[in-house]
């Protein structure tokens, strides 16, 4: 069976949001599993100088733009948040836990996470937000709730982040197929290609 698609993303980036709606019908296209990776932006770009895009002069009124309008492109329902950005590291890391014993349903949730910061205006950065958006999809609240504080989980974000950095991730979304690397929403039509023929 072919190597399942690394998939990485921070639930502030609505490019991540985009690519999360689309990456598991694509990879299921071409015979291959998704391997869902929250990372933290923040911590990334504090390694690679990158900061938000919504904070840089002219470029940041474009980017807004550009995320109403890549939505409607890709047929995504979207709503600009009132709180933008977030910190990510509840429901990253209700994600990761939940990754290490039900993987699908740490999809449907990272999905569910997803919406509910870019189409219902929940501020999943709250602890107790992210775990009631976990329960909606069956998991246990307070367990979900639980897990944000767990030495051992934070640990396991720490590294998640460390690893992604070393395979070359700096931004979100961010797929590597193969060993080969794809920045951003927009790079799916090339991303389909690759898993196409192999390469190209």
């Amino acid at each position: 069976m072919a190597a399942p698609i690394d998939f990485y993303f921070d639930f502030s980036s609505p490019y991540g949001y985009l690519g999360a709606q689309k990456i598991e019908a694509l990879a299921a296209k071409h015979g291959r599993t998704v391997d869902w990776h929250p990372v933290l932006l923040g911590a990334i770009f504090r390694e690679t100088g990158g900061v938000p895009l919504t904070t840089l002069p002219i470029k940041g009124d474009y980017s807004k733009r550009d995320f109403e309008r890549s939505a409607r492109f890709h047929g995504v329902p979207y709503r600009p948040p009132s709180k933008f950005p977030i910190a990510t590291q509840a429901p990253a890391r209700i994600v990761l836990w939940l990754k290490g014993r039900d993987a699908a349903l740490a999809a449907r949730v990272a999905k569910a996470l997803y919406r509910a910061y870019f189409v219902d205006d929940v501020d999943i950065s709250d602890p107790d937000g992210a775990a009631a958006v976990a329960a909606t999809q069956g998991v246990d609240a307070a367990a979900a709730r639980a897990a944000v504080d767990d030495p051992a989980v934070k640990e396991a974000l720490k590294l998640e982040v460390g690893q992604a950095l070393v395979r070359g991730v700096f931004g979100s979304p961010f797929i590597v197929v193969d060993g080969e690397p794809f920045w951003g929403v927009d790079r799916f039509d090339q991303l389909e290609r690759w898993l196409a023929t192999g390469g190209f």
